[in-house]
C-alpha cells in the first residue's frame, strides 16, 4: 500500500521548498522558491515524529545546511533519512548523528558516470540496509535519465529495469525526484510511477508534482501499492494550499 512520506529540504540553513529545475551548483540567481520557513528544522522534524511519518527524508541542498540537518535528526533519532553531499567518508558521521539511512546521489556519478567502486565503498561502510540511492531524473523522450548536481547535469545512467535490479543489490530503497515537475504542483509523472513499480525489486519513494490528496490513491493504483509518495510545495505545512498534512497522516493511519 502506498504511504505518504515526508521531506525536509534545507537550503542555506533554512527549510525551503524549491522549484527543482532552478537549483544551480554555481549561483542562486535563478533560484525559485515556493516557501522559506521562519521556524527551525526541528519544528518540522517534531511534526513528522509526532505523527509517525516514517521514511521521511532530510535533504541538504548545498553548503551551510549541516547544522540545520543535525538539528532535524536530533529531534527524531533513527527516524529520518539524510541526503545531500553524502560520501563514503561522511556517511557514518550522519548515521552516528541519528540518521536511519543515508541517501546518496552525485557522489556515485563522478564525471556524470556511475562509479561502481564508490558504490561498493558506501555499501561496505554503512551496509545495504542503511543505504538509499537517489535516482532523481529528467525525462528525455520516452526515457528517464539520472540527473546530478542539483539536477542540472545528466549522467550516463538511465532508469530502467536492468539499472534498478543491479543497484538494488547495494541498497534498501530508491528515492526518485522527477526533477522536471518538482516544485511545480502541476501533477505527478504517472508514466514514471508505473515504470518504477514495474522495474524496482525494492521499495521506491517518488517525489515531484503531487498537488492533491487524491495523488496518494492515484499512485497506489498506478503502482499496485509498490511506490510511496512525497509531497512538498503543495503541503500546508510548507505554505501550500492544495494538500493538508493532517489528511496525509490520516491516509497513512487508515491504509
Amino acid at each position: 500500500m502506498t504511504r505518504f512520506r515526508g521531506c525536509i529540504d534545507i537550503h542555506a540553513g533554512k527549510v525551503k521548498q524549491i522549484v527543482g529545475g532552478t537549483l544551480s551548483t554555481d549561483t542562486d540567481a535563478g533560484l525559485k522558491t515556493n516557501f522559506v520557513a521562519t521556524l527551525p528544522s526541528s519544528h518540522f522534524a517534531t511534526l513528522y515524529k509526532e505523527n509517525v511519518v516514517t521514511g521521511t527524508h532530510v535533504i541538504k541542498l548545498g553548503p551551510g545546511c549541516d547544522e540545520a540537518a543535525i538539528e532535524a535528526l536530533g529531534a527524531w533519532k533513527g527516524g529520518f533519512q539524510i541526503g545531500g553531499g553524502i560520501t563514503s567518508d561522511n556517511a557514518q558521521f550522519w548515521v552516528d548523528n541519528g540518521a536511519e539511512k543515508v541517501i546518496v546521489t552525485s557522489y556515485l556519478f563522478p564525471n556524470a558516470e556511475l562509479d561502481l567502486t564508490r558504490l561498493q565503498q558506501l555499501h561496505d561502510k554503512v551496509g545495504k540496509e542503511r543505504l538509499v540511492i537517489d535516482l532523481s531524473c529528467r525525462r528525455r523522450g520516452d526515457q528517464w535519465v539520472v540527473a546530478m548536481n542539483k539536477w542540472q547535469t545528466l549522467t550516463d545512467t538511465k532508469i530502467n529495469k536492468q539499472t534498478l535490479e543491479y543497484l538494488a543489490g547495494y541498497c534498501s530503497e530508491f528515492l526518485v525526484h522527477a526533477a522536471d515537475v518538482e516544485g511545480l504542483c502541476r501533477g505527478i509523472d504517472e508514466d514514471l510511477v508505473v515504470a518504477l513499480a514495474e522495474w524496482s525489486p525494492i521499495p521506491v519513494t517518488y517525489a515531484g508534482g503531487a498537488n492533491s490528496i487524491d495523488d496518494l490513491a492515484l499512485v497506489n493504483r498506478l503502482s499496485g501499492g509498490k511506490v510511496d509518495l512525497t509531497y512538498g510545495s503543495a503541503l500546508d505545512i510548507f505554505g501550500g494550499t492544495l494538500v493538508s498534512f493532517d489528511a496525509c497522516v490520516v491516509w497513512n493511519r487508515e491504509h
